[in-house]
């Protein structure tokens, strides 16, 4: 069966069932052209909350699709393909956060979304890449536990320095990855680019960057610039979207180690196949989880 065929195929049954396709924007180019929303995690959830279908699908990884669930407690989601994890979120658990809250009582716990449903529910406060400064700035706390990213904690760190920010070992490894040399050997191959990366990249490859944000950031940056060349310093399939968005400009890849195995897991057939009913996963959360879940992004929505 042709792509274009499966396409249709999914346009077809969503349109008759009234489910609703959400993909994140790593996901393939195939997946995003089928989607009704395409965005970042939050922007997604978000999304999820306004659109009138009572059923999505959720193409990304298993954070965003309780994220999902969080928001919109009344609507069946499906994560799309149930292996799709996330190593950020599932390097720190509740456990071991109330064991560290213990010996910093007087600390507000600041969970990145990238975290399980189950994590939030013990952190006070929810941040995204393009809010956490913001965010963090707010906070009436001088105190700061940042958690899981210390590189995007770094980040924020700089941007706010009146606070006592706390980080500890953790993030997202295909980020992480990238060394400053790659950075320096980047710019050196395309000195007419403006570098563009993601605040989960290690501080030494930030410094070297034109702009530094989110992945929506970054989209909309190297639209509306009017430079004609960017080396893009986060998952590579962002380079590709903007290179059939802006076929007048340029994009390179910062390093072909930025792709990210766990969002490439769904495929075209996944959400063919969640939509027939023959896979996918229903998330489930339980209201407890639920309810102390959405404290920390009620705070989050309050304070931005």
């Amino acid at each position: 069966m042709k792509i274009s065929e499966v396409q249709e195929k999914i346009l077809k049954l969503k349109k008759e069932q009234d489910i609703c396709i959400l993909a994140h924007s790593y996901q393939s180019r195939e997946i995003v052209e089928i989607a009704d929303y395409t965005g970042d995690s939050f922007q997604l959830s978000l999304m999820a909350q306004k659109t009138p279908q009572k059923k999505v699908i959720m193409c990304g990884v298993r954070f965003m699709a309780e994220t999902v669930k969080i928001l919109s407690p009344e609507k069946t989601v499906i994560l799309a393909n149930p292996e799709a994890g996330c190593p950020m979120a599932e390097q720190m658990d509740k456990q071991m956060i109330e064991s560290i809250k213990k010996d910093f009582p007087d600390y507000t716990v600041v969970a990145y979304i990238n975290t399980t449903a189950e994590l939030k529910t013990v952190c006070d406060v929810c941040v995204t890449s393009s809010s956490a400064v913001k965010i963090v700035n707010a906070i009436d706390n001088k105190n700061i536990l940042f958690i899981p990213d210390c590189n995007l904690g770094d980040y924020v760190a700089k941007q706010v320095k009146d606070k006592n920010i706390k980080l500890l070992h953790g993030g997202c490894p295909i980020h992480a990855g990238i060394s400053v040399k790659e950075a320096k050997d980047a710019k050196a191959k395309y000195p007419d680019a403006l570098l563009l990366v993601h605040p989960e990249c290690i501080p030494g490859v930030v410094a070297e960057a034109d702009y530094v944000g989110s992945t929506s950031g970054i989209m909309d940056y190297a639209s509306k610039s009017g430079a004609k060349e960017f080396i893009i310093g986060t998952e590579m399939s962002i380079a590709e979207h903007l290179q059939y968005a802006h076929p007048e400009k340029i994009f390179h890849i910062l390093s072909k180690k930025l792709i990210c195995v766990n969002m490439k897991l769904t495929s075209l057939m996944d959400v063919l196949n969640s939509l027939k009913g023959a896979g996918g996963e229903e998330i489930n959360l339980d209201e407890t989880t639920i309810r102390d879940a959405r404290k920390c992004i009620d705070e989050m929505i309050r304070l931005g």
